[in-house]
């Protein structure tokens, strides 16, 4: 059963320099979007009480509240269930946050980046820090409790101290939840085209993300997933999802879903996806050696790592046997360690985890 459902927002006032994410400044196309977004639902959706909803983009927030909630009252809902939207901090207001709370959004997840208006301006993002911090004040004053804000490392012109400034502040503002992601320039993106001047070295970067994990750690936070950071009871339950290898529906433009043992994806323009929103645009049944695969890959993402006995069982197969060789080069090189349940990757495992992991893949 699937109990867990995204739903894509592709609209953007204007793109950000790094960004690579599908999203258009076409909002004209909203209400005919909704009405293809909701044809998805009642076509896929098999009626399930869900456990997590989440609103992602693009920009949600550029939908008014009575959109919002003419797309949540397609689903049925858990008992506690929670529901996050994506937002950006320049156009929030009291009002829009009380909207939001009436609609059921219990959870909140903005893009901050940083608090450098420079490095903001630099980046292209449309807010500037006091919009950030206000936004976090209207949505707690409103009665918010499980707040998150996204940050980006590895900007153009930041300093350790830059970097360490933003996550002191953030701590300050009482926000339950921090996600942490080094800048990649991926294709797609304007920075691909037109590489920024004075971008961190990865020294520099890899330095930040440690350090992040020392302050963050000191401050209260647990460290659960190698970009994630909450107070205890705040881990994110939908993304949990994700790292655990469930199951998921995926809605809208370029939404992924994993159904069924099938792994999806959306057409990723608007002519196709009007024309085809009960169709996927690509769909695969992952083989068992995939399955277990992508159980591994997803598993080492989690700071408790895998657990063999789950695996073993899943898969019937002896893990530490199967991989033996790959697991004691990592012992040996400081990068994995051993837990209770089976093996986790170390701070410095963390930064070359793509290596590591690629080993696992056949």
């Amino acid at each position: 059963m699937t109990k867990n459902a995204y739903i894509h927002i592709p609209f953007c006032k204007s793109k950000c320099g790094y960004c690579s994410f599908v999203s258009y400044p076409q909002e004209d196309k909203v209400p005919k979007y909704l009405e293809c977004l909701k044809r998805e639902i009642k076509y896929f959706y098999k009626g399930e009480p869900l456990s997590t909803l989440y609103f992602g983009g693009g920009t949600p927030s550029l939908l008014s509240v009575e959109q919002i909630k003419s797309v949540v009252k397609h689903f049925e809902l858990e008992q506690g269930a929670e529901i996050t939207i994506e937002l950006n901090p320049e156009t929030l207001t009291q009002a829009y946050f009380e909207g939001l709370k009436e609609a059921g959004i219990n959870r909140i997840s903005m893009g901050c980046q940083t608090f450098n208006d420079k490095i903001l301006r630099l980046i292209g993002r449309r807010h500037n820090s006091y919009q950030v911090k206000n936004a976090v004040r209207l949505a707690k004053d409103v009665g918010f409790d499980n707040i998150s804000l996204d940050f980006i490392y590895g900007l153009p012109t930041q300093t350790l101290e830059d970097f360490m400034s933003d996550l002191n502040h953030a701590v300050e503002l009482g926000v339950e939840h921090i996600s942490l992601y080094g800048l990649k320039i991926e294709e797609g993106s304007r920075f691909f085209k037109n590489r920024p001047e004075n971008l961190p070295d990865e020294d520099l970067q890899a330095d930040m993300y440690l350090a992040a994990i020392e302050c963050l750690k000191s401050c209260g936070f647990e460290h659960y997933e190698i970009s994630n950071f909450s107070k205890s009871g705040y881990n994110s339950r939908h993304n949990l999802n994700y790292w655990n290898n469930n199951s998921y529906y995926g809605f809208g433009i370029a939404a992924h879903g994993y159904v069924d043992g099938i792994r999806y994806s959306n057409y990723r323009d608007f002519e196709n996806y009007f024309k085809n929103s009960t169709e996927h645009a690509i769909s695969h049944k992952l083989t068992e050696q995939e399955v277990l695969e992508e159980e591994i890959f997803l598993g080492f993402r989690r700071m408790d790592g895998v657990d063999f006995s789950i695996i073993n069982k899943k898969f019937e197969i002896d893990f530490e046997k199967k991989y033996s060789e790959i697991l004691k080069k990592y012992y040996d090189y400081g990068m994995l360690e051993k837990t209770d349940a089976g093996c986790k990757l170390t701070d410095s495992g963390i930064l070359v985890s793509n290596v590591i992991l690629a080993e696992f893949l056949q």
